[in-house]
């Protein structure tokens, strides 16, 4: 189980001194515990300045390096990361030449798409049109925007088609949502969603058979995770309108996986497993807590919000991951803290996130070239490699305003 992680010694509490780092220091012994002592906002200004530096590096690997050609649309691993990193620095430091830069790569994407048949926001087609008509939109396109939207509502969703975030229903809402809080609610209609929450809340009481309100299977596997099972599809659900029953049906199964989560506190991967190994985004403690904590909100609950604290300590304890990326590394294991300070306003959850946020920015490069962390397999993706984290170090400069990119609205 612990070669999956590294062991936190990092202080469980630092507050903040006027301590100054060079930059011969910021490589000594002991330069970590310098930057838990930083102010925040000494912090994050050096974090975006890397961050900028990372951006140029993904730019060149995934676009320039590969003579402006797509063999990966996707958001998640592909070309289309790099236009979502592009925007979220354009949003950052307000530099048109980033913005520009994002929607011609997002072009690229849309003529490697086509044909594809896959209707997500982190994997699929719609993703790439969510995102293009709102570049186009910030760009002043109002004629480019039009024709993303036109290509979005022209997606056409498979009758046999799972439920889950990356590849399912799920994934799609994801991206209409994306679409109305970025261009004006019922961009996407609620009619439209409607249909396809049905078809989830459907789905998922057929399955469950007694065990629990809501129950879904991805290849084989009733997966309990943010990507592929019920923490991601409740997640989406709570962003619907529900009606009454619905609304207890998700409750039901949040309330069902705390109930049934490992002793340690962490979350089966799936539905029966007993290996407690995976503390990632994907599958485990991280994407479940983002989801509880969303719960706490939405439906005011105490009782949520103890389960999101409860698999934070998960996450803080075994969540310094051997890997840099957001579906399972510590760039994203880094917005659970993120997303507990904006819930609860409690410094003690901004220092954990500027802790992590601090580890990656002071250890990831020589741990990587000492085979001690993994750069993950597309080293330059948003979803396995620094692009995750670059953003990671741009989205930390307003922390309460920070979500895990694709997940959180």
């Amino acid at each position: 189980m612990a070669d999956r992680f590294l062991p936190n010694e990092m202080p469980d509490y630092l507050p903040e001194s006027s301590v100054e780092i060079d930059s011969a220091s910021d490589r000594a012994k002991g330069s970590l515990e310098k930057l838990l002592h930083l102010p925040c906002k000494t912090l994050f200004e050096r974090l975006k300045n890397d961050a900028l530096d990372l951006k140029k590096t993904v730019v060149k690997e995934t676009w320039g390096a590969r003579g402006k050609r797509v063999t990966d649309y996707t958001l998640y691993t592909g070309t289309l990361g790099t236009a979502f990193l592009l925007f979220k620095a354009y949003q950052i430091t307000k530099d048109k030449k980033d913005l520009l830069l994002s929607s011609e790569i997002i072009k690229a994407c849309d003529s490697a798409a086509s044909g594809s048949g896959r209707v997500t926001f982190i994997c699929g087609q719609a993703g790439v049109y969510a995102l293009g008509a709102v570049v186009a939109k910030h760009s002043g396109d109002d004629r480019l925007s039009g024709y993303f939207l036109t290509k979005f509502r022209e997606i056409k969703l498979p009758k046999e088609l799972p439920n889950e975030l990356l590849y399912g229903r799920a994934g799609f809402l994801w991206a209409s949502t994306f679409l109305n809080k970025n261009l004006g609610k019922d961009t996407v209609s609620s009619t439209e969603m409607r249909a396809v929450v049905d078809e989830i809340i459907k789905s998922g009481r057929k399955l469950a058979k007694g065990r629990c309100p809501l129950m879904y299977e991805w290849h084989g596997k009733k997966y309990w995770g943010a990507a592929h099972g019920l923490a991601g599809i409740m997640y989406i659900l709570m962003d619907m309108e529900l009606k009454p029953d619905e609304i207890e049906d998700v409750k039901g199964t949040l309330r069902y996986m705390v109930k049934n989560r490992f002793p340690s506190g962490n979350y089966p991967s799936s539905e029966g497993s007993e290996t407690d190994r995976l503390v990632h985004w994907c599958h485990g403690a991280p994407g479940i807590a983002l989801t509880l904590t969303k719960a706490a909100e939405v439906f005011s609950s105490k009782e949520f919000l103890q389960g999101a604290v409860d698999a934070g300590e998960v996450v803080w304890n075994r969540g310094l991951l051997k890997r840099v990326g957001l579906c399972h590394g510590i760039s994203g294991n880094t917005y659970v803290f993120l997303s507990l300070y904006r819930m609860t306003g409690r410094v003690e959850y901004l220092y954990r996130a500027k802790a992590f946020a601090s580890f990656l920015h002071d250890r990831a490069k020589t741990l990587i070239s000492e085979g001690i962390m993994h750069g993950g397999d597309r080293p330059y993706s948003l979803f396995e490699g620094i692009g995750g984290m670059a953003y990671l170090f741009l989205d930390i400069a307003e922390p309460s305003a920070a979500r895990f990119p694709a997940y959180e609205l």
